[in-house]
């Protein structure tokens, strides 16, 4: 080591050294009467003395070795040396004393896993062959299922072989009026798909459970449990006797997961160039990726018709279309073309009337579809600025 300690102060771990930037002027100022004081009784017992100090301990001889070298080999000098090392010894061991205690490392208890949307495997969490379970069904029952899924964006991502393994997977469960399907806070081991009956997702705000959404047969829920690895964030209610698709954990986690996070994440980029949803946070445009459902229709496809009751707003996501009014007389007249990132239908969801234009698809159209009840919860804020540009399209059906 070598270290040129030329000042010792009493001051527990205050030392000054010529290797040290900030300390070089001052050790030049005191090295001759360091020297000079190296060879004292005082200095030599202080060679000896306070081996928690370290290296501290031995500077005292260290000066006087470098700088009196004509008196370097003499036998008064020789103990220095061992007890340079059993400091040095000490030192290393004063070292590890300063290692953090083991409870440091260990996790806090009442913490919660949360955002995780994948395992990890290594070593000691070896990924082992999921066989998810079969549940068997008749045809019809496969086919209703599966048209029922696809308007998921959970398992729109999945391959064909992939979807046959979530429907045969999928266990058919009912529960009676005002059983609660799942509870607020409690873990998640699987999620459901609502085959009849209308549950009602309750929250807690507040102090006080309030309803957020009303469920229609065909949505999905429970799912966020399963994507993120925390408790459920609201609680489902069955309000009449209600059926149910239930997809547990493992088959979700294995075949699910991975294309549902993709997929996820390309809507949330998806309605981030949607002018109604800009001004969103990004937790707010969370909450609309999962709420919405993905509907496609062919180019000729009516999606909404004039005069038909209104409950949901439509954002195109591929395609092109028009909408058109029907004049007393008869004739069609086309007042609006939309393309991907607009959207339409949101009249009869603000003034609650029936729909003011039919839309028909000109091409292949892929539109995600958010239901009255969630357009309510998650973008009524925006109802001023929907407001205004109804106003537009009062004026354009006029002229």
């Amino acid at each position: 080591r070598n270290p040129r300690v030329v000042e010792w102060s009493h001051t527990p771990f205050v030392l000054h050294t010529g290797t040290m930037g900030c300390g070089a002027s001052a050790a030049k100022k005191h090295e001759a009467p360091a020297a000079a004081s190296a060879h004292t009784p005082e200095a030599k017992a202080a060679a000896g003395v306070d081996a928690g100090k370290a290296e501290v301990a031995t500077a005292p001889a260290a000066a006087a070795a470098e700088v009196k070298t004509d008196e370097a080999a003499k036998p008064a000098d020789a103990p220095a040396a061992p007890a340079a090392e059993k400091a040095a010894d000490e030192s290393d061991a004063d070292d590890d004393d300063e290692e953090p205690p083991p409870e440091w490392f260990q996790a806090k208890p009442g913490r919660m896993r949360a955002s995780v949307s994948a395992e990890a495997y290594g070593e000691f969490n070896q990924k082992i062959e999921f066989t998810p379970p079969v549940y068997p069904k008749d045809p019809e029952v496969n086919e209703k299922l599966k048209s029922t899924l696809m308007k998921s964006f959970l398992f729109a991502a999945l391959e064909d072989k992939d979807f046959e393994q979530v429907i045969l997977a999928v266990e058919h469960v009912t529960f009676e009026a005002d059983a609660v399907i799942i509870k607020e806070g409690d873990d998640g081991d699987c999620l459901y798909i609502i085959e009849q009956g209308n549950p009602v997702c309750k929250k807690m705000i507040g102090g006080e459970e309030k309803v957020v959404k009303e469920c229609v047969p065909g949505d999905v829920f429970g799912e966020l449990a399963l994507l993120y690895n925390c408790p459920r964030a609201a609680s489902v209610i069955a309000t009449n006797a209600s059926e149910c698709w239930k997809l547990d954990r493992g088959t979700f986690n294995a075949i699910v997961k991975d294309a549902a996070a993709k997929q996820r994440e390309r809507y949330q980029n998806f309605l981030k160039s949607v002018e109604l949803l800009a001004e969103l946070t990004d937790t707010d445009r969370s909450q609309v990726a999962d709420a919405i459902k993905v509907q496609k229709f062919k180019m000729g496809d009516t999606v909404i018709k004039q005069g038909d009751a209104g409950s949901e707003l439509y954002i195109v996501e591929e395609g092109t279309l028009v909408a058109k009014v029907t004049k007393e007389g008869g004739e069609d007249v086309q007042v609006m073309e939309y393309k991907a990132g607009d959207y339409f239908g949101e009249l009869a969801l603000l003034k609650d009337q029936p729909r003011a234009v039919s839309v028909v698809a000109t091409s292949d159209v892929k539109v995600l579809a958010l239901h009255r009840s969630s357009f309510e919860a998650m973008l009524g804020g925006l109802k001023d600025f929907l407001g205004k540009n109804a106003e537009k399209y009062v004026d354009i059906m006029k002229a």
